[in-house]
Parts: C-alpha cells; structure tokens; sequence
C-alpha cells in the first residue's frame, strides 16, 4: 500500500500545475497554496507550527505547517539541488518541517530535504526549514 501512494504522488507531481503570483505559489491541480518568501528560517518543530499558524502573508491569515505527503508532492525527483517543482524560487537545500509525527519515536517528525527530495525523521528539538501552506480558494 505504501508502495503504490508513494507512486501516486510521484506521478501527480509530474503532472501537477503549479504558478506563482508574489510570495505564493499555487498548486492548481488540489488548490493549495504554498509559501515561498524567506521567512521560516531554522525553527524547531513546535515553533515551526506556531509560526505557520500566526503567518499573515500576501493578506492571507490561515496558513499551518504542511503534513509529510503535501510537502512530499512540491518534490521533482527528476532533478536535484534543488529537487523542487518549478515555480518556487526561495529554496534552501536544507530539511523543512512537516507536521506529521515519526510514528516510531514521538519525538521526530517528517522532513524534506529539497536538494535531492529525500524524506526523513527529525528530532523535533532541531532548527529546520519551515515552508507554510493553505488552502486555496
């Protein structure tokens, strides 16, 4: 089963639509709307989630803190440094934080790395990237 989500994110990645219009870039295809500005720089998990939850960006004030398999599909394993979809410009190859708990240690959550997509847990007390998402209209 965890096979064949994986596959089905990979290929909606490949033929995802994604634009951007300011400090915002859209996926067309589910209406959800990323960050892509520079704030959100090396945040721990708990802090992570609260500065999602606090953003104003571009009007907008319902941002939160992607869960693992949102923030795995703005991943393009076709190519690396960075391993992102096109659209974004404000990338750093470091890990972003998702909101998804490790399941095996509750002290680690998901992360990204976009320099070549990879997905890993991390202890929640680590500063890491923080890349904030919301639903679109």
């Amino acid at each position: 089963m965890r096979v064949i989500l994986l596959i089905m994110i990979g290929l909606s990645t490949l033929y995802a639509d994604f634009t951007k219009s300011g400090d915002i870039v859209k996926d067309n295809e589910i209406n959800l709307e990323w960050q892509d500005n520079t704030e959100g720089s090396g945040m721990i998990w708990e802090v992570a989630i609260t500065h999602c939850e606090t953003l104003t960006l571009e009007g907008y004030s319902d941002w939160r803190l992607p869960n693992v398999n949102e923030l795995r599909r703005i991943v393009d394993r076709s190519k690396f440094d960075p391993a992102i979809v096109t659209g974004f410009t404000n990338v750093s190859l470091k890990y972003y934080w998702s909101s998804s708990t490790y399941e095996g240690l509750k002290e680690k959550a998901w992360t990204v790395d976009f320099e070549y997509g990879r997905v890993s847990p991390r202890t929640k007390n680590s500063p890491y990237y923080v890349r904030c998402i919301r639903d679109g209209q």
